[in-house]
C-alpha cells in the first residue's frame, strides 16, 4: 500500500475536545526562494505553495483542548492551502480564544530527528477553517492536500 499525500482525518478525530486559534494566520515562507531572492537582491513572492494544487500555504497556531495532551503537544500548527488568506472565526463569548474546525484535514506522519530519540510526529494540513457548528466555506472545498506540514 502506498499513501502519497497523508491520511484524511475527521476534525473530531484529531481534536475530540475542540481546537482554538491563537495568534494570527500567517503566510508560510519558502525559505529557499527567500534566500535566493535576497542573494539576487530581488523582491519576489516567496510564499510556499501546496505541492498538489499550487495554491498558497498559510499557517495558524492552534491549542488542542485535550486535557490529556502531553507537554509540548498542546499547541500545534495547522497549515491551510488556500489562495486567499483564511480568516479565523470570531472570539467565543467569555473566553479569549477562537473555537475552530478545519475543513478537509490531512494528517501526514514524519520522523522528528530533533530529539535524542527520534519519533514519529504528525503534521496537519487543511483547506479551510470555520466556526464549530457552521458549514465549511465553498472556497475551502476541493483544494489539494499534498505536502509536508510541520507540527510545532
Amino acid at each position: 500500500m502506498t499513501i502519497q499525500s497523508g491520511l484524511p482525518v475527521a476534525h473530531d478525530a484529531v481534536f475530540p475536545n475542540g481546537a482554538f486559534v491563537v495568534g494570527e494566520v500567517t503566510a508560510v515562507e519558502d525559505f529557499d526562494a527567500a534566500k535566493a531572492a535576497r542573494e539576487a537582491g530581488k523582491q519576489v513572492d516567496t510564499q510556499s505553495r501546496d505541492k498538489a494544487s499550487g495554491v498558497r500555504l498559510w499557517q495558524v497556531r492552534v491549542i488542542d483542548a485535550d486535557e490529556l495532551a502531553r507537554k509540548g503537544q498542546v499547541e500545534v500548527v495547522v497549515k491551510i492551502a488556500a489562495e486567499v488568506q483564511p480568516v479565523p472565526p470570531e472570539l467565543a463569548v467569555g473566553v479569549p480564544f477562537r473555537p475552530v474546525e478545519f475543513d478537509n484535514l490531512i494528517a501526514t506522519p514524519w520522523v522528528d530527528t530533533s530529539r535524542l530519540r527520534p519519533r514519529i510526529a504528525w503534521s496537519l494540513k487543511a483547506t479551510g477553517m470555520h466556526a464549530p457548528g457552521k458549514p465549511a466555506t465553498l472556497r475551502s472545498a476541493g483544494a489539494g492536500h499534498d505536502g509536508k506540514v510541520a507540527v510545532a
